[in-house]
C-alpha cells in the first residue's frame, strides 16, 4: 500500500468513526469493537487504531488500563468549561491581532466573509442556516490565523474537536426557532465588532468582544437542554453529555 493510500485510509477511519461518535452510534462508556468497526467503515484495523489514538488524544475516547479504549463521556460543565476555554484562546487571538498588526490578506478574507453573513442573517425573512454555518466556521477560522500564531492556531483547533464546543456546535437542526434566528443575528453584530475592533487596534476590546461571544454558545447549550426535547436528537455530541 502506497503512502497516499494509507493516508487515505486514515483520514477515512478518523472521520468515519469521529461522525460515529458524535452521531450517537456509541453512548458514554462503550467500549469501542474493533474489528466490528474495521468492517463497518471498510478499513484495516492498522488506520482505525490510528484514529483511535487521534481521538483520544482530541478527548473523545478514553483509554481502557486492560486494553482498547471507550467513548468518553462528558458533563454539563465540561462542555462549558470547553466553551469558555475557547473564549479564552479566541479572545486571545482577537487581542494579539490587534495589538500585532492582524495579517492583511487574512483580514480581507474575513471582510469577505462578513459580508456574506450579513446577507445571510438579513437578506431575507429567515436566516440562510447553510450559508450561516459554513461562513461562521470560516469566520472563526480566520479569527485563529490573524495573529500569526501557530500555537494559538493549534489550541484552537484542538479545543473545537470537543463535544458541543465548536463555534457552530447547535446550528444545525434549529432552523425554525425564531429566538435562535435572533440569536444569530446578534452574533453577526458581534462579529462585526470583533472585527472592528482588531482594525482599531484596540486589544482590549477586540478580546472582551470575543469572549462575550463565545458565551453566546452557553445560551445556545441552555436553549437546547431546557427547550424543546425534539432539537436535542439533532444536535451532534449531545448523546455524550450526561446532567
Amino acid at each position: 500500500m502506497s503512502v497516499n493510500e494509507r493516508s487515505g485510509q486514515f483520514a477515512r477511519a478518523l472521520l468515519g468513526l469521529r461522525e460515529l461518535i458524535m452521531d450517537g452510534a456509541f453512548a458514554g462508556g462503550t467500549r469501542l469493537p474493533e474489528t466490528a468497526l474495521a468492517e463497518r467503515l471498510d478499513i484495516s484495523r492498522t488506520p482505525l487504531r490510528q484514529a483511535m489514538d487521534r481521538l483520544i488524544d482530541e478527548g473523545l475516547l478514553e483509554r481502557i488500563p486492560t486494553g482498547g479504549c471507550r467513548v468518553a463521556s462528558f458533563t454539563i460543565n465540561d462542555i462549558i468549561d470547553a466553551m469558555e476555554l475557547r473564549g479564552v484562546i479566541e479572545g486571545t487571538a482577537a487581542r494579539l491581532a490587534a495589538e500585532r498588526g492582524a495579517d492583511p490578506e487574512v483580514m480581507a478574507e474575513m471582510t469577505g466573509v462578513l459580508e456574506v453573513l450579513d446577507k445571510a442573517v438579513w437578506g431575507g425573512p429567515k436566516v440562510d442556516f447553510d450559508t450561516y454555518v459554513r461562513e461562521n466556521a470560516r469566520f472563526h477560522g480566520l479569527l485563529s490565523r490573524l495573529a500569526g500564531s501557530p500555537v494559538i492556531e493549534r489550541e484552537v483547533e484542538r479545543i473545537v474537536r470537543l463535544p458541543l464546543a465548536s463555534p457552530s456546535a447547535f446550528l444545525r437542526g434549529q432552523e425554525f426557532v425564531p429566538d435562535f434566528q435572533a440569536s444569530l443575528r446578534r452574533a453577526q453584530r458581534q462579529h462585526r465588532h470583533i472585527c472592528e475592533a482588531i482594525q482599531a487596534r484596540e486589544g482590549a476590546r477586540a478580546e472582551a468582544l470575543a469572549r462575550e461571544h463565545a458565551r453566546l454558545a452557553r445560551e445556545n447549550l441552555e436553549h437546547v437542554m431546557q427547550g424543546d426535547p425534539s432539537l436535542a436528537g439533532r444536535v451532534p455530541g449531545l448523546a455524550l453529555v450526561s446532567a
